[in-house]
C-alpha cells in the first residue's frame, strides 16, 4: 500500500469529518453525538469488533489477513467549556463550549486511518485497534481501563497517539525519549480559621493571611528548592473566600495543580502538604489537603521512540524532526495506558502565523491547521506498519 497515496485520497472527506465535529463539540462523558458519530462511522467499515466502554468511548478493533502484534492506536474526543472567538465559518454551535485543543483533528484522523486500514486488510500482519476516549480533559483514560478497555482490545502490545501542537512550524513532528509531557494532580486545600467583625481581626483568626503564607511558601519551593533538571511546578488558579468586605471569613478554599517532569512526585506531594500545614500553623489555621490524579507521567518507551524518529524522518525529513527540548509541562491521561504497555507519543507541528494556527491550546481563538492531518494520518499508519513488522 502507498500510505502517502491513501492519506491524499481521503484528505477533505478527513477535513470534513473533522469540521462537522467542530461545529458541535461535547464534554468529557457526554460525547453522545460524538460517540454515535464514530460508532456508524467504524460499522460502516465492517471491522471485526466495535464495543461501547465508558459511556461514550469506542473501540474499533480490524484483524489482519495474517497473525502478529496487536497494536493500538488512540485518539482523544472531548471538547472544552470554552466560548470559541476562532472566527472560522464552521465555528462551534455550542454556546460556552469548543474544540479548542485539537481533539476534532485527533478523532477525524483516526477514522481516516480505519477506513484506509480496513481496505487494506490483507496487507496487515496483526490487529489493529482503534480507541477514541472520552474526557481526556479530566482523566478519562483511567476510567476505560478500570472499565476493561484494554481486555476489550485483546491487551495490545504496544499503544500510540499523537497530538496536534500549535506552537511547533507546521510541517514538522517532535518527540523525546522517556518523559515527554509531566503528571499533573490536582490540589484542593481547605483552610479552617475563625470568622468575625474586620474591625477586629485580634479576635479572629483569618483564613487569608494563612493562605497568603502557603502561597509564598510554594513561590519559594519552585524557585528555590527545585533543580532545573527535574522540571517541577506547583500554580495555584483558583481561591475563594469571604462574602462581605467587613467580614473576615471562617473558610477558604484553593485549588490548583502539581506537574512533574520526573517520576519523583510523591516526594514533590509530601512537600506540599507539609509546606501548607506548617504555613497554616503559623497562622492558627488548620488545614485539609486533597490530592487528585490528573495523569501521570507521560515516558515514551526507548525503543518504540528509535522507531518512531526514524519515521518521522522518512514523513517530514531528518531535520524537521525535533527531538530537543521538546517535552512539556502540559499533560495528556495518554499516560494511563502507555504505563501499562509500551508507548510513544508524539507532537503534529500545525503552527504557521499566516493562518492564524500558532494560537495556544485552550484559547478562545485556537485555530487547527487542517494541513496537518495528513502528516498526522501518514506518520502514524507508517509507524505502525513498521512496528507490526518489526
Amino acid at each position: 500500500m502507498d500510505i502517502q497515496k491513501a492519506v491524499s485520497a481521503i484528505q477533505e472527506e478527513v477535513i470534513g469529518l473533522r469540521r462537522d465535529l467542530h461545529r458541535h463539540p461535547e464534554l468529557g462523558f457526554r460525547e453522545y453525538r460524538t460517540s454515535k458519530i464514530i460508532s456508524e462511522y467504524l460499522a460502516a467499515l465492517n471491522l471485526d469488533e466495535i464495543h461501547q466502554c465508558s459511556g461514550t468511548g469506542v473501540i474499533g478493533i480490524l484483524r489482519g489477513s495474517r497473525p502478529g502484534k496487536t497494536v493500538m492506536m488512540r485518539a482523544d474526543i472531548d471538547a472544552l467549556p470554552i466560548q470559541e472567538e476562532s472566527g472560522e465559518p464552521f465555528s462551534s454551535e455550542t454556546p460556552g463550549i469548543a474544540h479548542a485543543c485539537g481533539h476534532d483533528g485527533h478523532t477525524a484522523m483516526l477514522l481516516g486511518e480505519a477506513k484506509i486500514w480496513a481496505s487494506h486488510r490483507d496487507q496487515i500482519p496483526g490487529t489493529l485497534v482503534f480507541l477514541f476516549q472520552p474526557n481526556e480533559e479530566d482523566a478519562g483514560a483511567q476510567v476505560m481501563i478500570d472499565d476493561g478497555a484494554l481486555e476489550l482490545a485483546g491487551n495490545p502490545q504496544a499503544v500510540f497517539g499523537c497530538h496536534l501542537k500549535s506552537n511547533s512550524p507546521i510541517g514538522t513532528i517532535s518527540m523525546a525519549p522517556g518523559p515527554m509531557m509531566a503528571s499533573s494532580y490536582y490540589f484542593r486545600i481547605r483552610i479552617k480559621g475563625k470568622g468575625g467583625h474586620g474591625g477586629y481581626p485580634h479576635l479572629c483568626i483569618n483564613p487569608i493571611s494563612a493562605a497568603s503564607h502557603v502561597i509564598a511558601a510554594i513561590d519559594t519551593f519552585n524557585s528555590l528548592e527545585q533543580s532545573v533538571f527535574r522540571p517541577t511546578v506547583i500554580s495555584t488558579g483558583m481561591i475563594h473566600a469571604g462574602e462581605k468586605e467587613i467580614v473576615i471569613p471562617d473558610f477558604l478554599e484553593m485549588q490548583g495543580s502539581v506537574r512533574c517532569l520526573h517520576f519523583d512526585h510523591e516526594q514533590v506531594h509530601a512537600r506540599l502538604r507539609e509546606l501548607v500545614t506548617k504555613a497554616c500553623d503559623l497562622c492558627r489555621c488548620t488545614c485539609e489537603i486533597e490530592l487528585k490524579c490528573g495523569n501521570s507521567l507521560l515516558a515514551n518507551d526507548e525503543k518504540l521512540f528509535e522507531l518512531a524518529k526514524e519515521t518521522a524522518g522518512e514523513v517530514v525529513g531528518a531535520d524537521n524532526v525535533l527531538t530537543r527540548d521538546v517535552a512539556v509541562m502540559g499533560g495528556d491521561d495518554f499516560a494511563e495506558f502507555s504505563m501499562r504497555i509500551p508507548g510513544m507519543y508524539y507532537f503534529i507541528g500545525m503552527a504557521d502565523p499566516e493562518k492564524g494556527t500558532d494560537v495556544p491550546n485552550h484559547n478562545t481563538k485556537f485555530r487547527l491547521n487542517e494541513d496537518a492531518l495528513a502528516t498526522g494520518m501518514e506518520m502514524q499508519m507508517k509507524l505502525v506498519t513498521k512496528y507490526l513488522n518489526s
